[in-house]
């Protein structure tokens, strides 16, 4: 019975890994090796070259992470760049991306690596359902208008 509790209170985490690589590989790799492993529209857009503004992106991402002290968090850099493909380099960094009327924070985690940084800052507000305003349907003519 002890030795049960003991072995519910170990737990055990999943290790990351992408496409078959773990977090540790991954960091090492260059980005012409890490465009081997992402999809077909990321291949390319590696193939075809780092943008001058992407670069200038990535250099205040570490300016940021080297500025940072000792087991913190680093400063959110803002980003009009949702089109940006989020490499290893960039985890554990902190981006404010741009959805066109505010930046909203987004903390690179290692599962959203290969990802673009607008899938993590959506540009509008969700529907939520109520009560049918005035005019959307014909009993609506009826209703008092207080």
């Amino acid at each position: 019975m002890a030795d049960d509790e003991a072995q519910r209170k170990k737990r055990t985490f999943r290790k990351f890994t992408f496409r078959g690589v773990d977090l540790d590989q991954l960091l090492d790799m260059t980005t012409k090796q890490f465009a081997e492993l992402v999809h077909a529209r990321a291949r390319r857009r590696f193939a075809r070259g780092m943008k001058k503004k992407s670069q200038t992106l990535l250099k205040r991402l570490r300016k940021a992470k080297n500025d940072a002290p000792v087991n913190e968090k680093p400063d959110v850099v803002k980003t009009h760049l949702r089109d940006m493909i989020i490499t290893p380099e960039m985890i554990g960094s902190i981006i404010g991306v741009y959805n066109g009327k505010t930046f909203n924070q987004v903390e690179i985690k290692p599962e959203m690596v290969s990802h673009y940084l607008g899938e993590f800052s959506v540009t509008y507000k969700p529907v939520k359902h109520g009560r049918p305003g005035i005019g959307a349907t014909h009993s609506s003519r009826f209703i008092p208008l207080k």
